[in-house]
């Protein structure tokens, strides 16, 4: 990893919550930069862990860069990113990748993933996919010099001794039948209602619902209907303990 230096941003890149940013502006604090898609429900359960590291470190001197790159119809629209950004409460800078560019530079493998870089902006720690937040922000602490309790596990199964088991492959559409994992999540546009195992649910913006939730690991039987005027563009399964 000593010899990976982090990619420039394109110039034409839109931005949020920030003016443009050049990677070479940045030389001299760590950064930390999470590819991201306000539709993908593993982005959206790693969030809280990104919006508390810029609150904790950007003091310190953290840059935390969230790459907005789209795996859905929904979320490569510039306007729909710059409105999950407001809805979600995100504060720290958001490039919108729509084009995929920054994706490609970075040759990037899939949602959520994170690079560390140094003060000379060479790659430190990565991680694909949920999970890994302890060592991710020790990686911080000892780049920034610094010694805090790391946050504590949001959900059970972020814990670093947690044992998960395998969950159901995600489908396209709006999935009915048989499944196991901890929760059941429905990628969505339009606006109207969404009816999961007979309970209902508003939809209004586009992005991802948590529909079924459990504590472990559970096999069951999933019902999605979409109402006038939504769509289910992906039902996606996440992770639970293992019983």
């Amino acid at each position: 990893m000593d010899t990976i230096t982090a990619p420039p941003f394109p110039r034409d890149l839109e931005w949020v919550n920030v003016a443009t940013l050049r990677t070479d502006q940045q030389l001299g604090r760590p950064v930390l930069v999470e590819f991201w898609d306000f539709c993908r429900p593993n982005s959206i359960r790693t969030l809280p862990y990104l919006k508390a590291w810029h609150e904790r470190y950007a003091p310190a001197g953290l840059r935390v860069i969230g790459v907005h790159s789209p795996g859905f119809t929904p979320s490569a629209e510039p306007s729909a990113v710059r409105a999950a950004v407001r809805r979600l409460g995100v504060a720290h800078a958001v490039a919108i990748d729509s084009a995929l560019e920054v994706w490609d530079l970075y040759g990037n493998l899939g949602w959520p993933a994170r690079y560390l870089f140094d003060r000379s902006l060479t790659l430190a720690d990565y991680h694909y996919g949920e999970g890994a937040y302890d060592e991710t922000e020790r990686a911080i602490a000892d780049l920034l010099g610094v010694e805090p309790e790391p946050i504590a596990p949001l959900r059970p199964e972020d814990a670093p001794d947690a044992v998960l088991a395998p969950q159901t492959a995600d489908q396209p559409g709006a999935y009915c039948g048989p499944y196991e994992g901890g929760g059941v999540w429905a990628v969505v546009s339009g606006q109207g209602e969404l009816v999961a195992n007979d309970r209902a649910f508003g939809v209004d913006a586009p992005g991802c619902l948590p529909v079924v939730e459990y504590e472990r690991h559970t096999a069951g039987v999933l019902e999605l209907h979409p109402g006038d005027g939504v769509t289910v563009h992906a039902t996606c399964f996440t992770p639970g303990l293992a019983v």
